[in-house]
């Protein structure tokens, strides 16, 4: 289903039809990432680098909002963030971008204390660079953020699919605002 991640109705009303289907949510991923910016703070077009954080920080909130009452009413569930190794150290001219993935690596932490109670599990995963250039927001910077990371393993997305199971497969009081990485080095 296709949603505005940074539209709150319509991340609502996707959620809702989602645990419609099936039933209830047991596990969410907040996959939102990308940038409509790679300049300099001082060059860099101050909307664009507003609309990164929407996309990455806000959007994967409004996602944590609309799941949550869901995964309550089923006892509990698991929620996992998808990460970024530029959220944690940063590189020149992606400065929208990795402070938005720092702002929800917080979100993380602060989730995960939040919603311990509920049984519901917060981790992020954190894949390094990912091909996708199979996606259509024509207005993003195609490869900004694989080339931030120049010797880096760029994974397909089938690649980074296993990590998620095995978070989305733990217990219910299993780990929580834990951070998982795919990265060669440390981030």
């Amino acid at each position: 289903m296709r949603c505005d991640i940074t539209d709150e109705a319509a991340v609502e009303t996707a959620t809702a039809a989602v645990a419609d289907e099936f039933g209830g949510l047991d596990t969410v991923v907040l996959n939102a990432g990308g940038t409509y910016v790679t300049a300099t703070v001082e060059e860099g077009d101050s909307t664009a680098w507003r609309r990164t954080v929407e996309l990455n920080l806000i959007g994967s909130n409004l996602g944590a909002r609309a799941a949550i009452p869901r995964l309550r009413a089923r006892g509990g569930g698991r929620i996992i963030v998808i990460g970024s190794g530029l959220g944690q150290r940063g590189t020149p001219r992606n400065s929208a971008y990795a402070a938005s993935k720092a702002g929800l690596s917080m979100l993380t932490r602060v989730l995960a204390q939040e919603l311990v109670e509920y049984r519901i599990s917060v981790n992020e995963l954190i894949p390094g660079p990912v091909d996708t250039q199979g996606h259509d927001a024509k207005e993003l910077v195609p490869g900004a953020v694989a080339s931030a990371n120049p010797s880096e393993w760029v994974k397909s997305p089938e690649e980074v699919v296993p990590l998620a199971v095995f978070l989305a497969s733990q217990p219910l009081i299993g780990p929580t605002a834990q951070r998982f990485s795919l990265m060669r080095r440390d981030t």
